[in-house]
């Protein structure tokens, strides 16, 4: 069954943008939310020129009680991307200081670990009261992690860290939410061409545009996966290189320069 109605945060640039365009049609109806306003109207103008019905919020995924007030009031969805996210960058220590470090780490997990809780807990709660398709799905709630969650790259560990516990909580979870009714997806690209990946200016592996994953996510939720990877390759050699030493693998990954914060 197609979703007609479907919410996305993090929507106004990245991957949440380009699913957001990528779902909009004639009788869908669309919940957005992001922080920039004109990034989201431009991406709401993208989704009505596509026959989408469009609704936004402006609102941080970090505000538990204001996610919970929106998502709860919104009376249907079939399908829930938690998308928001920032990263640091790259690190090699030379970062500005512990202060400026201690603020860094608490925005990643507020953001891309809190931000997923306070979206997909809500979602949850309200896909319960659902009636249910004929194949017993209420929902479809989906994650979006990174193939950052399968090595610890000493550049940018609390990234890693956050997608590790998005992934982790996801997937672990996904057979009790699939016996309320519920189907869990964590999603975990490797690089894709977004305004995170464009300050980036070391090679990175894979890299592919974000039409591309965005289709690549779409057919996994159609399957219902419950883990969605891409590039293969590049999540395979990420677990390899995690089954080694910790000194062996800090070795042979060397931290690129620093970077300034970028958001999903």
């Amino acid at each position: 069954m197609n979703p007609s109605s479907i919410l996305i945060t993090g929507a106004s640039s990245g991957i949440g943008r380009g699913l957001a365009i990528a779902y909009s049609a004639p009788g869908v109806v669309l919940h957005l939310c992001g922080r920039n306003i004109q990034r989201l109207e431009a991406t709401a103008e993208a989704c009505r020129a596509r026959g989408a019905e469009v609704h936004l919020r402006i609102i941080d995924v970090t505000d538990a009680e204001g996610m919970r007030a929106w998502i709860g009031a919104l009376g249907a969805l079939d399908l829930v991307f938690a998308n928001a996210g920032i990263s640091a960058g790259t690190s090699g220590g030379r970062d500005g200081g512990t202060r400026e470090r201690t603020r860094q780490v608490r925005a990643i997990f507020a953001t891309n670990v809190d931000g997923v809780i306070n979206t997909v807990l809500p979602a949850m709660d309200l896909m319960e009261t659902q009636p249910s398709a004929g194949d017993g799905v209420r929902g479809h709630i989906v994650a979006i992690a990174s193939v950052a969650a399968f090595l610890a790259y000493p550049g940018t560990p609390t990234y890693c860290a956050s997608k590790v516990a998005v992934d982790f909580w996801t997937t672990a979870s996904a057979p009790s939410a699939r016996a309320r009714g519920i189907v869990l997806s964590s999603v975990c690209p490797g690089f894709v061409r977004t305004a995170m990946t464009a300050a980036n200016t070391f090679k990175m592996p894979g890299l592919m545009d974000t039409e591309r994953a965005v289709a690549i996510i779409q057919r996994g939720v159609r399957a219902r996966k419950r883990r969605i990877v891409f590039p293969w390759w590049i999540a395979l050699g990420a677990r390899f290189l995690q089954l080694l030493p910790p000194a062996w693998t800090a070795r042979a990954l060397t931290p690129q320069a620093s970077m300034e914060p970028m958001a999903d």
